[in-house]
């Protein structure tokens, strides 16, 4: 087994006032070579939007791009003609492909936003652009792990797709509760919330754990934790 640690006081850090960013791998202001990815797995942006703000209308190309509200939501607008509103416990999709433009913003009058946006690499460029949203039940994920999303030509019931042999799942767990994770590729295992056991390593809120060369691994929580695992090929 081989694993990577990443703490989340070591995550790049940018302030903006309208959005504080927290970057796990490099990206815009942060630059470290050392932190350019986990295999497909490109950025994983930890964002808060303060209200009434947000990211103008701006280009994506060849990337698959997950969003994930931790509190608060999110309006989105594309060049495909979406024009939704992302709320807690739902997951969007976008296959950038051959290119599309989107925003985000924050409506709220009140309330700032956090989420999360994943970019992983697509297993085919220039695809046509998708973009997909679904709202996945909090029950369906109590100390098991709830897909969110499976590769495009292997989907997973229930999931969304993308054009990756990928797999993003979530799983809320009581303190306590032991369970095994079954690894297809190398899997990085970001805490949303709370402290877990892992790899023999403890993970508290915010950090995470890339592993590799192993088949499974056994994952306890110590508290009441929500785990968000990534599951990507090593190139």
């Amino acid at each position: 087994m081989k694993k990577i640690i990443h703490k989340s006081e070591t995550r790049g850090e940018a302030n903006y006032g309208w959005l504080k960013s927290y970057h796990t791998f490099s990206f815009a202001g942060y630059q470290n070579p050392e932190r350019m990815n986990f295999g497909m797995l490109r950025v994983l942006n930890d964002d808060v939007v303060q209200p009434k703000m947000g990211f103008g209308t701006h280009p994506h190309k060849n990337m698959e791009i997950i969003s994930i509200p931790v509190f608060g939501a999110l309006s989105h607008k594309d060049s495909m003609g979406n024009k939704r509103s992302i709320e807690v416990g739902e997951v969007q999709v976008m296959s950038a492909g051959t290119g599309l433009t989107h925003s985000e913003f924050n409506d709220s009058k009140t309330d700032a936003v956090n989420f999360l946006q994943l970019w992983i690499l697509p297993e085919t460029e220039n695809v046509t652009p998708n973009y997909e949203q679904k709202l996945f039940l909090e029950a369906e994920r109590k100390n098991k792990f709830q897909v969110l999303v499976s590769p495009k030509d292997k989907q997973i019931e229930g999931s969304l797709p993308i054009h990756q042999q990928a797999y993003i799942s979530m799983i809320d767990l009581e303190p306590n509760f032991e369970t095994e994770y079954e690894l297809k590729n190398g899997a990085y295992f970001f805490l949303i919330e709370g402290e877990i056991f892992v790899a023999d390593v403890t993970i508290e809120k915010r950090d995470a754990i890339g592993i590799t060369e192993t088949n499974k691994v056994v994952i306890k929580a110590t508290k009441e934790s929500k785990l968000l695992v990534v599951d990507v090929p090593m190139m």
